[in-house]
């Protein structure tokens, strides 16, 4: 029976991976009371942890003796509601703990214990003394005579730090504050727009063709209400500039826009041009900024300051005090699905936000998921064309080049190579696309046929020329070239494949003239160097860009007329039912590269099925053709978006335990439904695709639905299980809801 105390009892969630909330006393309240949303420093263990306040009732099911006090309120306000909506919807739709799921939203300094202010910095500025004294007043204090001066020159201020950087003293601002003459105040680094700006903008928006006018004629329609929408554009038909007209609107309106872009090399590129459009402050969040930036920034969208903020998929957290309209570019891509601890969709939680908010949610790809695309289809989202590119030319189409039986160079064939020889010769640029980073997939024995492969997982290692060195891409360890093979002692060791360090090598050898960009993982570890390299490329000098799919993704490279896939069929036959689908985005994006100015562009594509059926109607017909036909096989299959998937994960060091808990869960489920009689399907328990990964087994449990609610009706069952079972607190597991990949 619950016990009741005199005193308030707090349910607080704490960042555990307990799905529950923890019960403590209340000590002294904050000014306006206790309240949820209130972060508090609370004992848990041996430690203190920053949980946030749930509830604040009269009883508790623990006896108040055993109860202990929270240490300390952090907060006078507490968070706002709809942010804490978000996390109770996330946590609730992705069968997460409430607590992961709130610490997972919140900046990192405010998971610490920062307080709930935005930093500030120091303005100087003239009283009316000291705008009206005479130059001659302080003949006798010369250096405070010039800082005088120099502060007259500055009408808005000037900083602490950008006066000291000029030598003067922190003695002679105290000299001139006690004369009157100047004063300073405290300010947010990121500083809030003017209530009404004369000019919105800082540079002219660009004259829309007709698709273009109609299509934010339909969202200007929609700006007060739930309303979203698909914008399917090809690549370069000025999607982008379609998002800076919707944002000037609804800026104008004074409300705010969040931007989610899925990579954060796109960040810089997309907060450029937005910086470029507009005046009023645009803020970023991504996980390469420095701690105090990403507070500031969260902060800033939070009170209102930022009337635009542009991220990757963690953004989709950020607080808005005035939302206007969420934008999702490249809606697509699977780098929006979180893959591990709290498995989101910055995608389809910005569509539950919109419509908690009631504002419009515009998502937009050149080659849309096959999920947003039967939303359209059914009416559920508006289904909005841009089917012309900004430029003259019309996309590239793909040619496939079968490579069977033919020499390589590099991965290349005699007529590519050609074809970039001619590409150069004109002073173009060339993109050659390889999806595989390192210089060979691995390293094999002539003799015996060994192949090195990874000791923790079913991989093989990856040879490296910078620096020399075989390295697992799944589990990043890392070993020395052997001097002999292991196996048979034979010198004969070989580079099996090819990846860009190879490209990158053999185009050297052939085009020695030329400059060459490699352009991935590897290449651009240092900060900034991605944009370097960038920078570099859009002086439009004759060049080849060797590169990973990091290049495919919505960067305008216009000096580009031909883009090379060295190999096509890498995810043509994959287990995965989405490997077509994401293969055919990749190539098409990648496609999108090539022609976007004054030249048109082509497109050479090498595989070695080029009368493979679905990649012949992707080059012949395009992305829309494949698309509609991957979604009437989808429908025969009863597979997603006609089916709701969930995928439970079991890993473990030893395969015995991993395997027996996942034939015990899979019992237990399958009478589970039986006596509910419901149309879940459990399939399953099978080994992951990669069994073994970073020296641990992986297996999987597949739930299948035809309706949404009873899939998590049976996920919230199996999860109950499992935290019930004593064998599985010897074996990590997670739920996956709506699984973007089965790896």
């Amino acid at each position: 029976m619950p016990t009741s105390s005199p005193a308030t009892i707090l349910g607080v969630a704490l960042p555990s991976p307990l799905r529950r909330l923890f019960d403590y006393r209340a000590i002294a309240p904050p000014p306006g009371g206790w309240r949820p949303g209130l972060r508090v420093r609370a004992p848990f263990g041996r430690r203190e942890v920053v949980g946030i306040v749930i509830e604040c009732r009269a009883h508790s099911e623990v006896p108040a003796s055993r109860l202990k006090p929270v240490a300390a309120w952090l907060d006078d306000t507490p968070l706002p509601a709809d942010w804490l909506w978000l996390c109770h919807f996330t946590a609730r739709y992705y069968q997460h703990g409430l607590g992961d799921t709130l610490s997972h939203a919140l900046p990192g300094l405010l998971r610490q214990g920062r307080p709930l202010e935005a930093r500030t910095r120091e303005t100087w500025r003239l009283t009316p003394d000291g705008q009206s004294l005479p130059a001659e007043a302080l003949a006798r204090a010369p250096r405070q005579a010039e800082l005088l001066a120099m502060l007259r020159q500055h009408p808005r201020g000037v900083t602490t730090p950008a006066i000291t950087a000029q030598g003067y003293a922190r003695a002679q601002l105290q000299a001139l504050t006690d004369k009157g003459l100047i004063h300073s105040d405290e300010q947010p680094l990121i500083k809030a727009p003017p209530p009404a700006p004369e000019r919105l903008l800082a540079e002219p928006a660009l004259t829309l063709n007709g698709e273009q006018a109609q299509v934010l004629g339909r969202l200007h329609d929609g700006l007060e209400r739930f309303t979203p929408a698909l914008l399917h554009g090809v690549t370069g038909s000025g999607k982008t500039e379609v998002y800076l007209q919707l944002i000037e609107a609804v800026v104008a309106k004074g409300r705010q826009a969040l931007v989610l872009v899925p990579e954060i090399g796109l960040t810089p590129q997309t907060l450029a041009r937005f910086r470029k459009r507009f005046r009023v402050p645009v803020v970023a969040l991504h996980s390469g900024l420095a701690d105090g930036e990403r507070l500031d920034a969260w902060l800033a969208a939070l009170q209102g300051r930022a009337p635009i903020v542009i991220g990757t998929r963690s953004a989709i957290f950020t607080p808005l005090a005035r939302p206007g309209v969420i934008i999702v570019d490249e809606e697509h891509d699977g780098s929006l699905k979180q893959q591990e601890g709290l498995r989101y969709h910055a995608r389809d939680l910005a569509v539950a936000r919109a419509h908690h908010h009631g504002i419009p949610v515009l998502l937009g790809s050149a080659t849309p998921s096959l999920e947003s695309l039967a939303k359209a289809h059914s009416g559920h989202y508006q289904h909005l064309r841009l089917t012309r590119r900004a430029s003259r030319h019309a996309p590239a189409r793909l040619e496939l080049i079968d490579t069977r039986g033919r020499p390589r160079r590099g991965g290349l064939i005699p007529p590519v190579i050609e074809a970039i020889r001619q590409t150069l010769a004109a002073g173009h640029q060339v993109l050659v696309f390889i999806n595989r980073r390192g210089f060979a997939p691995t390293l094999a024995c002539e003799t015996c046929g060994w192949l090195a492969e990874c000791r923790h997982c079913d991989a093989r290692l990856t040879l490296h020329r910078q620096p020399h060195l075989l390295a697992c891409h799944h589990c990043d360890h890392q070993q020395p070239l052997p001097e002999a093979c292991p196996q048979c002692g034979s010198a004969d060791l070989r580079p099996l494949g090819t990846g860009t360090e190879r490209s990158e090598e053999s185009l050297a050898g052939l085009f020695p003239e030329v400059p060459i960009y490699r352009i991935d993982r590897d290449s651009t570890r240092r900060k900034e160097a991605f944009e370097s390299l960038l920078s570099e490329v859009r002086r439009g000098d004759a060049a080849i860009l060797v590169g990973t799919q990091m290049l495919a993704k919505g960067h305008h490279l216009p000096h580009v007329t031909l883009v090379v896939v060295v190999n096509a069929d890498a995810g043509l036959y994959a287990s995965d039912f989405r490997a077509m689908e994401q293969s055919a985005q990749l190539l098409e994006q990648v496609a999108g590269r090539a022609g976007r100015a004054e030249h048109p562009g082509r497109v050479l594509v090498q595989t070695q099925h080029s009368d493979d059926p679905q990649l012949t109607l992707l080059a012949s017909r395009g992305y829309d053709a494949l698309a509609e036909r991957l979604l009437a096989e989808r429908r025969a299959a009863a597979l997603p978006p006609y089916r709701f998937l969930a995928l439970l994960r079991l890993e473990a060091p030893r395969e015995e335990a991993v395997q027996a808990l996942a034939e015990q869960a899979a019992e237990a489920l399958r009478a589970w439904l039986a006596d509910q009689a419901s149309e879940v399907h459990c399939l399953g328990p099978v080994p992951a695709p990669m069994e073994r990964r970073q020296g641990r087994y992986h297996m999987q449990l597949m739930l299948s639905a035809e309706r949404r609610s009873r899939l998590h009706e049976a996920g919230a069952w199996l999860i109950g299980w499992l935290e019930q079972c004593r064998e599985a607190r010897r074996v990590r597991w997670s739920l996956d809801i709506d699984p973007q990949t089965l790896s």
